[in-house]
């Protein structure tokens, strides 16, 4: 498991994946990353520690990935962010958070106080039959106001069942016009019962990925480890 990176292109930054107790959620059919968990929160934090040492704040610029949402970390973990970014002068961080946990985020950008936070979510389509009746992501009739509200960033998941060049073409419009950043992650095969539709894959890859690879607001994830970090396959 890479559990530390950097990320060259686009936007330069460092990237830590760490772990924590995991999704409190559980229900994304696609989704078998909550696995990358731990109750122990003594063997979390010791492994934190490890990967945070390696962050040398080469670009003030910091992304922390888990399995599931910011607060799954844990205090001591979040207070090792907190200090590893005031002893590198990093001031921008990016979390990650489902959108049934926005009403935490204030308390987050509290405690990172004098830093900017960059918050993503996972929204994975603006289609809500692919999201909700498909993906089962738990954000029934919530509109893209609604998400950007509290949220700068979004990941977005193309080559799964369902999905259509249509509707791949409007995640991608609508993602840049609400969103700071977006980041677009093709379906990569894994344990749970969704699996990469290659025809969806191949749409994607001949109409939509030469339109967009350069746009510098976008991040394309062709393999779940295109970030640096993660389980190689």
């Amino acid at each position: 498991m890479l559990r530390y990176g950097i990320i060259r292109e686009k936007e330069p930054r460092e990237i830590v994946l760490l772990r924590g107790k995991g999704c409190f959620y559980k229900k994304c059919t696609f989704c078998d990353y909550h696995l990358d968990a731990c109750s122990d929160d003594d063997a979390n934090v010791a492994l934190n520690s490890d990967v945070l040492k390696q962050v040398t704040g080469s670009y003030g610029d910091l992304e922390v990935i888990n399995s599931g949402s910011f607060h799954e970390l844990g205090e001591r973990t979040l207070e090792l962010i907190r200090e590893t970014a005031r002893e590198k002068g990093i001031g921008v961080l990016h979390f990650e958070a489902h959108y049934l946990v926005r009403n935490l985020i204030p308390k987050l950008r509290e405690f990172f106080s004098g830093m900017e936070l960059r918050l993503k979510v996972g929204l994975e389509s603006f289609d809500e039959n692919l999201r909700e009746g498909y993906l089962k992501k738990g954000m029934p009739g919530v509109s893209p106001e609604e998400v950007a509200r509290y949220f700068q960033e979004a990941n977005f998941l193309v080559g799964v069942k369902g999905q259509t060049l249509e509707m791949m073409q409007r995640d991608v419009e609508l993602g840049l016009r609400y969103f700071r950043r977006i980041a677009l992650n093709v379906m990569c095969d894994n344990t749970t019962p969704v699996k990469p539709d290659q025809g969806v894959i191949d749409i994607f890859t001949r109409e939509i990925y030469p339109k967009y690879k350069d746009d510098p607001r976008i991040d394309i994830l062709l393999h779940n480890t295109d970030f640096t970090v993660g389980t190689p396959t």
